[in-house]
């Protein structure tokens, strides 16, 4: 998944496109002392120290494939935070280039095993840490970790999926179902909020947005708690209850999805970063996007946008 705000990428020929799609995670966690811990992996194959990462599987996405390839080489079962950017780097051998995305990720549970992959996991405190790395390139990511807090919390910001066109559906708008594509759409979300930790969800009361988040919400046991204020009704009758509603639902203990229409995020988000200072990447803000925003003690600090890599079929560029 390639949010929209990626840093450049140091191709080691500018005409050669990446074409071997990898995933990872800084694993962090809180020593006894409150001192932050990352994990580093040593592979057997290459006698290498480095962030756990790995290759896309058919069909999966990066947000899909970092939180796997963490659980397969260290046992651990996590939650993704804010990304961290990507670096790209030939493939001894080959003429091919693979890029590797990466994001924060928290620990939720588990515990390492050797593995045909990898036989050490080390926790390492900061000092010290970039000489234990093998590349430049993981201090990279690293460094980039570090620039913020690691215990932000996350909320996901969800322009509903595709539901046609509104002069061709007869009945009123509110009641304009989500197509086809729409409800694949919808479908395909449910892996990539659930890597962000995604547990209680918020629609506007249009039925294209409950729908969007309808599968989400059946997996997780979950209700849908209907938001007025974020329809472009309400949104337009009342921005500053929108607006306080957004922050009110920034939650230490919960992952809230909010579901929302194209002409409410584009303002309400801008009102947002340009209050904390963060700027916005650029971004379509097409349907079936997401946001994945970062607070830390009620300040927005990170805005990452997940557009077209959201579809699995998608190759990271």
């Amino acid at each position: 998944m390639t949010p929209s705000n990626s840093p450049a990428a140091d191709f080691p020929d500018p005409r050669v496109t990446a074409n071997i799609p990898a995933a990872g995670a800084v694993l962090w966690r809180y020593a006894a002392d409150g001192a932050v811990e990352i994990a580093l992996v040593h592979r057997l194959k290459y006698d290498d120290w480095s962030l756990p990462k790995g290759k896309l599987d058919p069909g999966e996405t990066p947000v899909v494939a970092a939180v796997r390839e963490v659980a397969e080489e260290t046992g651990i079962r996590s939650r993704l935070g804010r990304y961290l950017g990507h670096v790209t780097y030939p493939v001894t051998g080959h003429r091919k280039i693979k890029r590797v995305d990466y994001w924060a990720a928290q620990i939720l549970d588990g515990h390492f095993e050797s593995n045909a992959e990898v036989d050490v996991l080390q926790w390492h405190r900061v000092d010290g840490l970039m000489d234990a790395l093998s590349y430049p390139m993981d201090r990279h990511i690293v460094r980039n970790f570090l620039r913020l807090p690691p215990d932000t919390a996350t909320m996901l910001l969800v322009r509903h999926a595709k539901a046609g066109r509104r002069e061709r559906f007869s009945g009123p708008d509110d009641e304009r179902p989500l197509e086809k594509a729409g409800r694949a759409q919808a479908a395909g979300l449910v892996p990539n909020l659930i890597g962000f930790g995604a547990t209680e969800i918020h629609s506007a009361p249009p039925l294209r947005c409950v729908q969007t988040v309808t599968p989400l919400a059946e997996k997780l046991g979950v209700d849908i708690e209907l938001e007025p204020q974020f329809s472009e009704a309400g949104y337009a009758a009342a921005p500053d209850a929108a607006r306080k509603r957004i922050r009110d639902l920034v939650s230490d203990h919960a992952v809230p999805v909010i579901c929302s229409q194209g002409k409410v995020i584009p303002d309400l988000l801008a009102w947002w970063a340009e209050k904390d200072g963060v700027t916005l990447p650029a971004a379509r803000n097409r349907k079936g996007s997401v946001w994945v925003l970062s607070v830390q003690q009620g300040r927005l600090v990170a805005a990452d946008h997940l557009d077209r890599a959201l579809n699995p079929t998608d190759i990271p560029r």
